[in-house]
């Protein structure tokens, strides 16, 4: 038997046995009669503290983590990527000791259903919508798609695992299949086995790649570097690994640069970014990545739904405080490999970047669609013997002669940067052109984005390049990074359809059988994991930016908002009732006019600090903005009884001490953490 089929029988067998073991746990959730909606939802509130740990961190990091993040710290993020992990480390600590006593007193399935105790039913149907809708269209969809991505890249010579679309399916129906059956628990012990393993693969593969670091010739790291730093060759021959690490990429990285303008960047190896940067600005530190932070750990149902199983509050305490400790170890397991895939294998991301090109024009040329090219730097430099096909084919469309780039070299940044301008120009031009016209078929616009690297197959390749040849190692890192993601794709679709179940069905028709709620729960995960699986493979486009930056952009629409008004729910208690549905509804069109027009004017008019504002930035005015419309409001029009909340008694809620003084352990660390990599 050849390695490759050696590596793939134990990689299916750990598939196999793993989800066997979780859907014999949850047997007893499942089949008693007594069990119902309780034990298929919510593990029969029955979750041990290592339980919630362990499945919280599964649940979270897959190949979203592992492609998306990865990609963006190979790209000109770094390390700044990394306050999405260490950031999350302070908020599990708040969640664990001013959300879930809260959750766990009322005893609420869905975390909509607590609006309804605050607010009322309006707040709870928008909230329940809302989610679903982002749920499955996006976190859904985008896990099995950096899933697939993941396999597909690696068995890039298998038939049919080779295939984006088919790996798709392949992921969303066997992550179904032991939701559909075994439902919380199945998840949650799958979730253990899974989220172990997943430490230690990222282990592994970081290992390798600092071993792979330390032997490459410093000659050749020094031809590969894109990073504007002052290593010489000397310095790398007598550098170590770690030293080699720093050296390459604590200078302005080219990518930055070119993004942000001469101050882009401070290097790789740095947390703090420019306020001008896009994505994540040193402004939204002070406020705008709080939010989804707080939203999606303390609020989102898929994370949250983990700690409303808890057997007790101080079981969930110390579970959620755990995995507050492992988050600090995630930006060494994912984001670090990222930045080292590109020093290492910077060509290979650009043979996947070059194939993607070469498939879009041909793509456009074949069908005739009225599509410009908009092109980066990198991919200038990288396939100059694209580009006059390039700019004739924009030119046409622009009605313009195609100018000439006789005398340019395209490998020269600032010539690079000439020819970028005259292409993307050109679109613009091209998109001006028919933009008024009213039969929208026959207007022209913008098509693919030709990119240098396709970053978001970094670790992919780091894992092929460094792992693979050890058959022996590799079917157990590969098997721990699909585990993560069927794993993170179960719990989204678990609580997806509890919520469509809770929130929407029985609200809708007054039902309260057990075995029914159950029954329709299975029948909305399948109804999920169809519509995700179809949307997923559209996610590889190189013009949405990347899966990480997509899946953040459109938490935007609700998350600001809906944390808004629980924190007003939680500490102003006569804040008026309809303050629920006005925040969610209120966020969905303001955030919506700052990306579109009230952004746009303000960069126009000179009127904001950066080329844009960043999704965290319009993040954190639009959360802002409805603390204060709610406080006014409350001023104005205050209830005069404040709202009292239910005790359902459902678990003991009394706090953990000992998980008290590990969260103040867990913070201190990450302070320290950021000291060290400011």
């Amino acid at each position: 038997m050849s390695s490759l089929a050696l590596e793939i029988t134990l990689f299916v067998v750990a598939v196999v046995g793993v989800v066997g073991l979780g859907l014999w746990k949850s047997r007893d959730e499942v089949h008693a009669e007594e069990a119902g909606a309780s034990g298929y939802f919510l593990a029969g509130r029955g979750l041990t503290w290592w339980l919630v740990g362990f499945s919280l961190i599964a649940a979270n990091i897959s190949t979203e983590q592992f492609v998306g993040m990865s990609g963006s710290s190979a790209n000109w993020l770094g390390m700044a990527i990394a306050s999405y992990e260490w950031m999350a480390a302070v908020t599990l600590v708040f969640v664990a000791f001013f959300f879930l006593p809260k959750f766990l007193k009322v005893g609420i399935y869905t975390i909509p259903e607590f609006l309804e105790y605050r607010y009322g039913i309006a707040a709870r149907l928008a909230m329940a919508i809302l989610t679903i809708l982002v749920l499955v269209l996006v976190p859904t969809a985008s896990v099995i798609f950096s899933g697939a991505k993941f396999v597909s890249e690696y068995y890039h010579e298998v038939p049919v695992l080779n295939n984006l679309t088919a790996a798709c399916w392949i992921i969303g129906g066997l992550a179904a299949f032991y939701v559909f059956i075994g439902g919380l628990k199945a998840c949650a012990w799958t979730d253990l086995v899974w989220g172990s393993a997943l430490i230690v693969g990222g282990a592994i593969v970081m290992w390798f790649a600092f071993e792979a670091l330390a032997e490459r010739p410093a000659e050749d790291l020094i031809k590969t570097k894109v990073a504007n730093s002052e290593a010489t060759v000397q310095d790398l021959q007598k550098a170590g690994a770690w030293e080699r690490f720093m050296l390459l990429n604590d200078g302005k990285d080219d990518e930055a640069v070119v993004k942000n303008g001469p101050n882009g960047s401070g290097g790789k190896v740095h947390m703090i970014r420019p306020k001008e940067d896009s994505d994540l600005p040193w402004t939204a530190l002070l406020l705008g990545l709080w939010i989804p932070n707080f939203f999606y750990w303390g609020l989102n149902q898929y994370i949250v739904q983990r700690t409303l199983g808890s057997k007790s509050l101080a079981e969930g305490q110390k579970g959620i405080v755990f995995a507050a400790f492992l988050k600090l170890i995630i930006p060494f397991l994912v984001v670090i490999p990222g930045i080292l895939a590109f020093n290492l294998f910077s060509d290979k991301l650009h043979e996947s970047a070059a194939k993607k090109n070469i498939k879009a024009i041909e793509s456009i040329e074949k069908d005739g669609a009225l599509k410009t090219f908009v092109v980066t730097e990198r991919f200038v430099q990288r396939q100059p013997d694209l580009l006059p096909k390039v700019i004739e084919h924009n030119a046409k469309l622009a009605g313009i002669a195609a100018p000439s780039i006789a005398g340019l070299v395209p490998t020269k940044a600032e010539d690079a940067e000439k020819i970028t301008e005259q292409i993307n120009g050109l679109s613009t031009a091209a998109i001006k052109k028919t933009e008024k016209l009213e039969d929208k078929d026959k207007r022209i616009i913008e098509g693919p984005k030709l990119v240098g690297y396709d970053y978001d197959s970094s670790f992919p390749v780091l894992v092929r390049e460094l792992v693979k040849k050890y058959w022996y190692i590799s079917w157990f890192v590969i098997a721990a990074l699909f585990g993560a993601v069927v794993s993170s794709l179960a719990s989204m679709l678990n609580s997806a359809s509890t919520i469509a179940t809770m929130d929407l069905y029985q609200k809708a028709t007054g039902v309260t059988e057990e075995k029914k709620l159950v029954s329709v729960g299975r029948v909305f995960v399948v109804i999920f994991v169809l519509i995700a699986a179809f949307v997923a493979p559209n996610f590889d486009n190189p013009k949405l930016g990347g899966i990480f930056k997509i899946i953040q952009e459109f938490q935007g629409f609700i998350s600001p908002g809906i944390l808004a008004i629980f924190i007003i729910g939680f500490f102003v208690h006569r804040a008026p009732r309809y303050i629920g549905i006005l925040g969610i509804l209120m966020n969905v069109v303001l955030y919506g006019a700052i990306k579109w027009w009230i952004g746009p004017l303000l960069v126009k008019h000179n009127l904001w600090f950066a080329p844009e504002v960043s999704f965290l930035d319009r993040m954190g005015i639009c959360f802002v903005v409805i603390i204060i419309t709610s406080l006014i409001l409350t001023a104005v029009d205050g209830m005069e009884k404040p709202v009292e909340l239910p005790n359902n008694g459902v678990v003991a809620v009394e706090t953990s001490k000992g998980a008290k003084l590990a969260g103040i352990g867990v913070v201190a660390l990450t302070i320290v953490l950021y000291i060290v990599f400011w």
